[in-house]
């Protein structure tokens, strides 16, 4: 079999075997093997590489390796511009959607308590998280590294953290989110983005103390649901000001 030397950078190096974190390392192919299907055998998937350089020279996905060749991988790059080299993902949507695995219940009602579109259901298999992933031009979140490796999906993260507060910030840094929230714009049932409706609209669905106090409401055009700002909205405010907080710290 032929052999290429192979470097992953950052935190590719999360999904390595120890021993090969951090250096270079050879990799056995088989002729007409793709620089894709080498990296993800090695176990990092797709969605988590965004620039590849074979032999110095920037790549992509579908370059069959050659006997000797050598891979520098890199992942997505927050503050050096690569423009002039090539990207092997899609260029990002203008807004940045998102759809969970059934893992990631809780980051799911976090992003949308800061605004963001971020699609969840306990479910959905891995075959349809991905074609909503595709279909939908969604990221997709998880936990599953063998779940990014679906073909069809080209825009994805694996999240790291295991606790959902950190989880959130660890997204929001990635896909830097903080200049995009929105906070309390979006039903946390179902997603939708709400609509502010009358008082005398809704007025038998209000409990009598909250009538007494409270002038604005919103409502979710999908589900009915109504919002107003009472003590779960303070609370929400108190989350949400932690949130920008901590993204001033290391995690």
């Amino acid at each position: 079999m032929d052999s290429a030397k192979f470097r992953f950078y950052a935190e590719l190096n999360d999904f390595l075997q120890p021993e090969r974190r951090g250096k270079t390392f050879p990799y056995a192919f088989a002729p007409g093997t793709s620089v894709k299907h080498a990296i993800e055998a090695i176990g990092v998937p797709h969605t988590e590489v965004d620039l590849l350089l074979v032999n110095g020279e920037p790549a992509d996905f579908g370059r069959r390796l050659a006997d000797g060749d050598r891979v520098s991988v890199f992942p997505f790059f927050a503050s050096i511009d690569i423009a002039p080299a090539t990207r092997v993902r899609a260029a990002p949507a203008e807004e940045v959607r998102f759809v969970l695995d059934c893992h990631l219940g809780r980051l799911a009602k976090y992003l949308r308590i800061l605004g963001f579109d971020a699609l969840y259901t306990n479910r959905c298999g891995d075959e349809e998280l991905a074609a909503i992933s595709a279909g939908e031009q969604r990221v997709l979140l998880t936990m599953d590294k063998g779940l990014l490796m679906h073909a069809s999906v080209e825009r994805g993260y694996y999240v790291r953290e295991s606790r959902p507060e950190r989880q959130l910030l660890e997204v929001m840094r990635r896909f830097r989110l903080f200049g995009a929230a929105r906070p309390l714009e979006r039903c946390l049932r179902c997603n939708t983005r709400l609509a502010g409706v009358s008082k005398q609209e809704i007025l038998e669905r209000i409990p009598p103390r909250v009538r007494e106090r409270c002038e604005e409401y919103f409502g979710c055009p999908s589900c009915g649901r109504i919002y107003w700002r009472g003590s779960h909205y303070g609370r929400m405010q108190h989350f949400i000001e932690s949130v920008y907080r901590r993204s001033y710290r290391p995690m």
